[in-house]
């Protein structure tokens, strides 16, 4: 659900079909169709959870130890290595601004506090500029932050790399938006599964389905692999500053 779109629909049918089979040859039983509205706290932590996508923040401020890492998917990104990804700080195309500094006093916005792309990486991103965005713009998703923007509701903010990308390809409003910088790359959105179930044997089978993925599909989803990064890894990323985050 973490990149579902509505043009993407069937080709995450078609994905996780493929994803099924592979599971069934490894004896791994699962759902017939992706829940993918459901709450996402109740899927993360549900006891007979077979697979799913989380972020790196909620990953290491609440489901380590509670889940098992299966892979993370690579979606080629450009600047990352295998698996990592970046967010960009979109600003509108007409805004006369090109600094980092000249935006301390406009409106930040962004999908929830517990997001590594688009709350934890924009934080540390401004630290070495000794600065925090003064007013900010909860709204409830990346593609909502990016309209807000386009909108003129807020003036900047921080976007899942993947999420800009299917936004430039879907949304005319991205016309209206540009990059003006990029943060660090970080581990990108984890796969999980229950603690009792054999991670291997499901990181083979979702790297399995992904070889088996048409061209087509491959390029729709933007996905080239599955790779594994270790749970040190994700840990060693640090979050924001919690009383800034209830600010």
């Amino acid at each position: 659900m973490m990149y579902a779109r509505p043009e993407l629909a069937d080709t995450h049918k078609r994905f996780w079909a493929l994803i099924r089979q592979q599971l069934d040859a490894r004896g791994v039983s699962s759902p017939a169709q992706l829940s993918q509205e459901a709450d996402v706290q109740s899927v993360w932590n549900h006891p007979e959870l077979v697979l799913s996508q989380t972020c790196g923040m909620p990953y290491r401020t609440w489901l380590h130890g509670k889940v098992k890492l299966v892979g993370t998917p690579n979606y080629g990104l450009d600047d990352c290595q295998p698996g990592y990804y970046r967010s960009p700080l979109v600003v509108r195309s007409n805004d006369t601004r090109n600094s980092l500094a000249e935006f301390a006093n406009s409106v930040f916005a962004y999908n929830q506090t517990f997001s590594q792309s688009g709350y934890a990486a924009p934080y540390w991103h401004t630290k070495p500029h000794d600065m925090w965005f003064a007013r900010k713009h909860v709204s409830g998703g990346h593609l909502k932050s990016a309209l807000a923007v386009a909108e003129g509701d807020a003036d900047i903010a921080a976007l899942d790399a993947v999420t800009w990308r299917l936004i430039q390809q879907y949304e005319t409003f991205s016309e209206q938006l540009r990059v003006l910088e990029w943060t660090a790359p970080t581990p990108g959105l984890p796969l999980i599964t229950s603690l009792e179930n054999d991670s291997d044997a499901i990181f083979d089978a979702v790297k399995s389905a992904i070889d088996e993925l048409s061209v087509t599909d491959k390029t729709l989803l933007g996905i080239e692999g599955l790779v594994k990064i270790s749970a040190e890894d994700y840990l060693a990323v640090l979050n924001p500053d919690l009383d800034e985050c209830k600010a």
